[in-house]
């Protein structure tokens, strides 16, 4: 079994809410990260400013610190980090690493269509 902390299950329950209601259009991703660190830093940036750049105003991201919420990157079967896993649309997407170069991220999360 595994432990969650309180409100854990507020915030789990909120972005299942959101997957459940999340049109064809929206984009719904995680991103695991390894605590605060350059890398981290760098990958959120990352991230945030390809889905501004591309997909604004049809995405959610949610963050994870794999050091403060171990539990959860253990359930997605999160091995390294930063990992990058889109959710919604299907099909399910996951991208380990390096993600600097955003066209390649782009390709390989299938997101690569205008904005």
């Amino acid at each position: 079994m595994i432990k969650t902390k309180p409100g854990d299950e507020d915030s789990t329950a909120a972005f299942e809410k959101t997957l459940a209601a999340a049109g064809a259009d929206n984009t719904v991703m995680r991103l695991y990260v390894t605590g605060i660190t350059r890398q981290s830093a760098r990958a959120i940036a990352t991230v945030k400013t390809l889905c501004e750049n591309h997909i604004k105003g049809r995405y959610e991201l949610e963050v994870v610190d794999i050091y403060q919420q171990p539990e959860r990157a253990a359930k997605a079967q999160i091995i390294a980090a930063p990992t990058l896993v889109k959710e919604l649309p299907p099909p399910l997407r996951r991208l380990v690493g390096d993600l600097s170069d955003p066209g390649q991220v782009l390709i390989a999360l299938n997101l690569n269509r205008e904005a």
